[in-house]
């Protein structure tokens, strides 16, 4: 298969782990309790952190050091750009997180459930590049095989399912049907197959460019992480849960990279 429809596959994996963790709205009476949500919220930063370790930066190394340049510059560099993508994303785009009550970025009219789908499509954008890349490049059989990026997926689409619950029932919460908390839970998600063939795209059009956007989504994911998930996953009087659940997903992701990468 080629690299696109690769990377379409595998953003399509992670984007249905959305959709489904989003139908938990149709199970849940009321919202997340905080104890299970702050794991959720340390979990799925663990699993970015390692992703954006083993998963995009270690690569990005390789495939520097194999094209005869200096490993550090396509990864700083791109590390660097990621992290300010997000930010100027984070200043510009009104969003509005799960149980907060002032929104952020530009002011705006929209409506409070819009805001909250944005909050949560800003996380999905660097994590659908992050594997549509992978999976570009186990289609290229070049620095990661397809065992590699099946272990990426995976450890999104882990990740992925709570969030999606994260989303939908906040926004059953402020007034939804269970079919539109639904609905707008998995579309949060869509972007993640679109921002990862956009990347297979421009990777196959620009020459050298490959370990710039992997280091780009590992510094993009790694702001969403420092940025709003460990903190939230640590909100209240003790953090041994979210603590644990970051060290959790960690270890998750770093078994699966190494056991089938």
């Amino acid at each position: 298969m080629s690299p696109v429809s690769l990377a379409f596959l595998g953003t399509m994996f992670t984007f249905l782990a959305t959709a489904l963790g989003a139908a938990t709205v149709f199970l849940f009476k009321k919202d997340i309790p905080h104890g299970m949500q702050r794991a959720f919220l340390g979990f799925a930063a663990g699993v970015m952190i390692a992703a954006s370790v083993w998963s995009l930066l270690i690569p990005a190394m390789e495939m520097a050091e194999n094209a005869g340049s200096p490993a550090w510059i396509p990864t700083a560099g791109g590390f660097v750009l990621g992290a300010a993508f997000l930010l100027v994303l984070d200043r510009l785009l009104p969003h509005l997180h799960p149980g907060s009550s002032e929104p952020e970025g530009m002011k705006s009219s929209l409506a409070r459930t819009t805001m909250l789908v944005l909050a949560v499509t800003l996380h999905n954008v660097p994590e659908g590049l992050a594997v549509g890349l992978a999976f570009g490049l186990a289609g290229e059989s070049s620095a990661m095989s397809l065992s590699g990026a099946l272990a990426l997926s995976l450890g999104m689409a882990l990740q992925n399912f709570p969030e999606g619950a994260a989303i939908s029932l906040p926004l059953k919460k402020e007034g939804l049907s269970n079919t539109r908390s639904f609905v707008y839970g998995a579309l949060s998600g869509i972007v993640e197959p679109i921002a990862g063939v956009l990347g297979v795209l421009a990777a196959g059009a620009v020459t050298g460019i490959m370990p710039w956007l992997l280091a780009f989504a590992a510094g993009a994911m790694i702001y969403v992480v420092v940025e709003e998930l460990i903190p939230e996953a640590n909100l209240g009087e003790h953090s041994h849960t979210g603590t644990l659940s970051v060290m959790l997903g960690f270890l998750v992701m770093m078994v699966l990279d190494v056991a089938l990468g």
